[in-house]
């Protein structure tokens, strides 16, 4: 990895300090993340529904696709410059950050005039025209981890954000596709503890898409939390079982708060274990 400039802790014995991503009253890799919300945009009524049970539950971001990347054509897409439209109306109403997907360069500039935060999918990680288009603009930038990506060529992907000038980048492990068909795909918490040593930014986990499943986000977000993550993703829907998209994977709000609840727990036991550690020390 030595061509990795930008994105290491440590390069040529110089150590590069944690990366802090201030937006608004949230600093990103100081506090501990948590963004939420429904897969998809899909009406007014449901992203405001939507935001204010994620609000009301603790989380201090707002997430929803507008333009959606889909396996099938015939799959809804997303309501693009509407469902933009509806996100930042519940982000403003919720006093949330918004986050939405980007996946293609014409659309860089239109979403950043919306969002907070661009997420690039795990479908575009190596989509290198993007990745210096987003490495533009003055916005964080969420990367997701390709799906067969190896750690360096996740890394490598951010090198390019970055090099294109944007130092404001936040890591998402999401899974990664292997032989277990029982899961969407396979959630590598390893790799949030392999990154965090090799890089100064800062590593999100997304449960949701990482398993497929809303009976297992619980259990791995809690790993997540224990492996030393700097937030979470979850997918959250008024109704799941009428969703448009991944209907498996949205937890209800009520299931939403549930999870909330159990992990400021686990990031309070995390917090007097490091206590107590240190005083052992």
């Amino acid at each position: 990895m030595k061509d990795l400039k930008l994105v290491m802790a440590k390069n040529h014995d110089i150590i590069t300090p944690k990366t802090q991503i201030k937006i608004g009253n949230l600093t990103i890799g100081r506090d501990f993340l948590v963004i939420a919300g429904p897969c998809s945009v899909e009406s007014e009524e449901q992203i405001m529904k939507a935001a204010r049970s994620v609000k009301e539950a603790g989380a201090n971001m707002l997430r929803g696709g507008t333009y959606k990347p889909r396996t099938s054509p015939y799959s809804f897409q997303g309501l693009g410059r509407i469902g933009l439209q509806y996100l930042s109306k519940a982000g403003l109403e919720t006093g949330l950050p918004i986050i939405t997907e980007v996946t293609d360069t014409r659309d860089v500039y239109l979403i950043g005039e919306y969002a907070d935060v661009l997420q690039i999918g795990t479908r575009n990680m190596q989509n290198y025209s993007l990745l210096v288009e987003v490495g533009k603009i003055k916005k964080p930038v969420l990367l997701k981890r390709g799906m067969n990506a190896t750690i360096e060529e996740w890394l490598n992907s951010a090198e390019y954000i970055m090099n294109a000038g944007n130092p404001d980048v936040i890591l998402c492990e999401r899974g990664i596709r292997t032989f277990e068909t029982y899961t969407r795909n396979t959630l590598d918490l390893s790799a949030v503890a392999v990154v965090k040593g090799l890089s100064h930014l800062p590593v999100v986990v997304d449960p949701s898409h990482a398993t497929g499943r809303a009976d297992l986000i619980i259990p791995m977000s809690l790993s997540a939390v224990m492996a030393n993550c700097d937030g979470l993703e979850i997918e959250v829907h008024p109704s799941p079982a009428e969703a448009l998209s991944d209907k498996e994977q949205q937890l209800t709000p009520e299931q939403f708060k549930t999870l909330m609840s159990v992990v400021n727990k686990t990031l309070a036991f995390k917090e007097e274990l490091n206590r107590y550690e240190n005083t052992a020390l």
